[in-house]
């Protein structure tokens, strides 16, 4: 049997491949209703497999009206060939899709460019910086 994060995972994912679409839109009470299980499971699942390493960045409102928006945001030639993009990919690929500005694009760029590090630590300090800058205050 598979476990709930798998389930919860897997109909986020089938929602995505339904609409054909980058991007989809979910209420997480209503998500948490209709699989029966806590919102609280949504939002573990949200923050570990809905990941920039994995392709995607979430967006969340909370409250009255409150929604996820889970936005797939590796190239899709990258996933079907089953490579692991770069940051420089990542960023170029937000910025021609709209989901960051020309400002972010050329502040990312510059950040990873003097940053001295690997490409697994770019990595993560790019989905940190990503992060902070899709926080709701």
């Amino acid at each position: 049997m598979r476990n709930l994060a798998d389930a919860i995972e897997n109909f986020i994912i089938r929602q995505l491949l339904e609409d054909r679409e980058d991007a989809v839109l979910v209420q997480r009470n209503e998500l948490a209703d209709k699989l029966s299980c806590a919102p609280s499971q949504i939002s573990y699942v949200l923050s570990t497999r809905f990941t920039p390493e994995r392709g995607f960045m979430v967006e969340s409102r909370r409250g009255s009206g409150g929604f996820v928006r889970i936005v797939r945001v590796m190239p899709h030639e990258l996933q079907e060939e089953n490579c692991e993009p770069t940051v420089h990919d990542l960023i170029e690929h937000w910025a021609a899709n709209r989901l960051i500005s020309r400002r972010e694009k050329s502040l990312l760029q510059y950040m990873m460019e003097i940053l001295d590090a690997d490409e697994a630590k770019k990595r993560a300090v790019l989905e940190t910086a990503i992060t902070k800058m899709t926080e709701r205050e």
